[in-house]
């Protein structure tokens, strides 16, 4: 595997080096372009393009975003961005209806998201099963509709001295729609034509449509004013490409694996408004409602056919059952402010608040404790995260050498966490069988003593300089100090650095300090949950295999439990970054090389499962009705290096047409420099970290990367074509490699094809997400013993196969 990411890179750095040749060869290039992309992210000078950053920074349009298979923002950036990364993980609970993206393979809220410069809020889910980002609380992407979108920025290069906590792996930066006229609306429909082939069946589906409708329109509010109002409604069938069960005669397939159901419907409203020749006031809203099934794991009957201990219960579901996970989630997202200027220092001063409220229910599925008068859906609680943020950015350029720009400003932010309670049958004990888990299956309700209703405040200023000492060399700095209500004080810096040889070569380099404070969420979430085990199980002499659901204890670090286990006080991430890399401009072609070197220290993670069959835990979870328990710690050490490449190139032709073409990649590499030691006083303290943990750190996302893209468009036509080649990634086991499930190395293409049938507004695209239906490496028996685990679940292009799509799309 080393070998190979070090040819990966020696090849991108050769395509690097030799694409100045083809730009001499091609003397008809358009090099206007690039002075389009203004960033405005990592960067608080005006007017400066991603070519001419200290850091280095991706810009993607918004039809870059829109003309794809998925309205999903979150697919949709990880299909052309090289070091974003979506995984779709399936029997997760929440985190299959919420899931999160991460950026060069780091922790999914180690990237910090902006909403037109300002903090976007978390989510109220913490992720908390087998999948990447375990033990994460971040940004749902999936809220913002990429209809609402004017663009995006990808800032690749740690960020907290300028932004704030979170900032350690980079900034992604959403740019709404602006527009005071003019509008469109699209609809698109597509289905699954795929065949593939488990270890105990072959499989072939047409059908599980999803259906997209979106709009926008762009209204005009006075002299120097506008409003956009934009709206989508989705909704994705269910997917399921489970295997064939080998436990039940007839081997049908009895587990749903794969995508939720989704009905989802979200509205934005932007708008500005020239208050005089210096002031103007902007502001937006945006709603989105999001009702999501997933699929827990089947329980057979012959799970529950004992008549003593299951009373009951195969009255209710002869036959077995599969629990659904319904999550209605909620997201509100709102600012205003206003802009000016103050004795020639440039003003914005802002207000904004966000809500995210997910409510959970359990269909389909049953409290075993209740026996024959069990209900079959509990309403199992909710989850609320809101902050608010308000602050005050200056900034003014001075005549010092050749220019200094002095950027300060002021911010403070107060958040929020709930856990709200459920109807006591999805918890409790019906009293009827007693020696069974308690609550109901899929998803035990939150109980009385799990609800939670904290808060905290923090402040913050930061000064940020840059300074052009010369016409080739430019300098910055910047400075962040903020105080935790929480926690306390902590400063972080940034230093970069520019030199331009010439027109067509530059060097460029960054060092910075960062963090990530705990999130509500890590410090105080509780709830009791069934898991998949990673690895065969012995509890009271019963073994119990691979995947099997077992009643789970999350609990505070600081509660009894957590501190009986071993927990402590939950401690901000700490990191240092390093970049450096180079800028190439010939004519039309524009290639950027970036290495990096990011240390993390103190990251925090979600423990192991400490299983009952310890027997200190055993004692410690007495009267529980759990099998283990797990609390979030502070203490893992972590190295993330690797290379960024991105070639562009635009060709305009006269007989055939106009050829825009990128090749982007990513190699990178994260180790585990060390792992905390378990502190309980227990005779035997278990081990906080297995190996699946530490392996899904280091392997769950693709240490490589390559994405080539070929835009195509000749007057009423235009095509997209995009192969993505995937490097080897590995859904671990706990102790035992041969359980592994690697997905093996893959390349994925995408194609679509475009016809604007008259000289109207009016174009219609057909095309196909991996066209040539290409699957990960099927699992092993040894891993898929129940047929629901056909491909690893950290599959990073998903586990459905192809997808074939039609739309329609008009613009006035």
């Amino acid at each position: 595997m080393t070998s190979t990411r070090y040819l990966t890179s020696i090849s991108l750095a050769a395509l690097a080096l030799g694409a100045p040749a083809l730009a001499f060869a091609q003397d008809t290039a358009d090099a206007a372009d690039t002075a389009k992309d203004i960033v405005v992210t990592g960067t608080r000078v005006a007017g400066r393009t991603k070519l001419d950053s200290t850091a280095p920074v991706d810009v993607f349009s918004g039809a870059s975003l829109q003309q794809q298979a998925t309205p999903q923002l979150a697919t949709a950036i990880a299909n052309i961005a090289p070091s974003i990364d979506f995984p779709r993980p399936s029997n997760t609970d929440g985190t299959d209806a919420i899931r999160p993206a991460t950026l060069r393979g780091m922790s999914p809220d180690q990237t910090l998201v902006l909403v037109n410069g300002v903090r976007a809020h978390t989510s109220a889910l913490v992720n908390l099963n087998g999948s990447v980002g375990r033990g994460s609380q971040a940004v749902d992407l999936n809220t913002f509709p990429t209809v609402a979108l004017d663009g995006l920025e990808v800032l690749r290069d740690g960020a907290s001295a300028q932004y704030g906590s979170d900032a350690i792996a980079g900034v992604v930066n959403l740019k709404l729609r602006q527009a005071d006229h003019g509008g469109g609306a699209n609809v698109s429909y597509g289905l699954y034509g795929t065949n593939y082939t488990g270890i105990y069946g072959s499989h072939s589906v047409i059908g599980e449509p999803s259906i997209d409708v979106s709009g926008w329109q762009g209204i005009k509010l006075g002299e120097g004013g506008f409003l956009t109002v934009s709206g989508d409604y989705q909704h994705t069938s269910a997917t399921n490409r489970a295997d064939n069960d080998p436990r039940v005669a007839g081997n049908p397939v009895t587990a749903r694996t794969g995508d939720p159901n989704v009905f989802q419907g979200s509205g934005f409203a932007n708008f500005g408004k020239q208050l005089s020749d210096v002031w103007s006031v902007y502001g937006w809203a945006g709603y989105q409602y999001r009702n999501t099934a997933s699929a827990a794991s089947p329980r057979l009957l012959s799970a529950y056919a004992n008549p003593v201990t299951f009373s009951g219960i195969s009255s209710i579901y002869p036959n077995g059952f599969l629990p659904l996970i319904n999550t209605h989630s909620k997201d509100l997202n709102t600012a205003l402010g206003v802009k000016g200027e103050v004795a020639g220092w440039s003003v914005d001063a802002k207000v904004s608040y966000g809500r995210n409220k997910i409510d959970f229910w359990t269909n389909n599925s049953v409290n075993y404790t209740y026996g024959a008068g069990s209900k079959t859906s509990f309403y199992d609680g909710s989850l609320t995260y809101d902050q608010w943020v308000g602050g005050v950015d200056v900034a003014k350029k001075f005549d010092v050498l050749n220019g200094l720009n002095v950027a300060w400003g002021v911010e403070a932010r107060r958040e929020g966490y709930k856990i709200g309670q459920g109807e006591p049958a999805s918890y409790n004990s019906g009293g009827v069988n007693t020696t069974v888990g308690l609550g109901a299956q899929g998803f035990s309700g939150f109980k009385d003593t799990d609800q939670v209703n904290a808060h905290r405040s923090n402040v913050s200023a930061y000064l940020d300089l840059d300074q052009q000492v010369t016409d080739k060399l430019r300098l910055g700095a910047a400075g962040r100090y903020e105080h935790y209500s929480d926690f306390g004080d902590t400063g972080t810096w940034k230093a970069s650095g520019r030199y331009d040889f010439n027109p067509h070569f530059a060097l460029r380099s960054t060092i910075s300090t960062g963090f990530r404070a705990p999130s509500l969420g890590q410090q105080y979430f509780t709830s009791t949950a069934y898991v998949l085990s990673t690895g065969p199980v012995t509890i009271g002499g019963v073994t119990y295999p691979i995947n099997t659901p077992l009643p789970t204890g999350t609990y505070s670090s600081t509660s009894a439990i957590g501190k009986a286990l071993g927990g402590l006080p939950l401690r901000p991430e700490k990191s240092m970054n390093y970049s450096a890399g180079g800028v190439f401009r010939f004519g039309g072609l524009d290639v950027t090389i970036d290495g990096y070197l990011i240390k993390v220290r103190d990251a925090i993670t979600l423990s192991e499962n400490l299983s009952v069959t310890n027997a200190g835990v055993a004692a410690v979870l007495a009267g529980t009705g759990v099998s283990s328990a797990r609390f979030f710690i502070n203490g893992v050490h972590t190295t993330t290096q690797g290379i960024d490449a991105i070639a562009h190139y635009k060709h305009r032709t006269q007989s055939f047409g106009i050829f825009d073409l990128t090749v982007a990649g990513n190699v990178n590499k994260i180790n585990v420099d060390s792992i905390p030691t378990n502190t309980a006083t227990l005779a035997n303290p278990p081990v906080l970290l297995l190996r699946n943990r530490i392996q899904t750190i280091t392997r769950g996302t693709p240490g490589e990367k390559i994405s080539g893209t070929l835009d195509w468009s000749k007057g009423k036509i235009g095509a997209t074509a995009r192969v993505t080649y995937y490097g080897n990634v590995v859904n671990p086991s706990s102790t035992d490699a041969s359980l592994d499930a690697p997905t093996g190395p893959r390349a994925i293409t995408d194609l679509e094809l475009r016809y604007q049938p008259t000289d109207t507004a009016l174009n219609l695209a057909i095309g196909a997400n991996n066209l040539f239906d290409v699957y990960p490496r099927i699992n092993p028996t040894t891993v898929n013993t129940t047929g629901a685990a056909t491909y690893s679940a950290y599959t990073p292009w998903g586990l459905n196969g192809r997808y074939l799509y039609v739309r329609a799309s008009v613009k006035w």
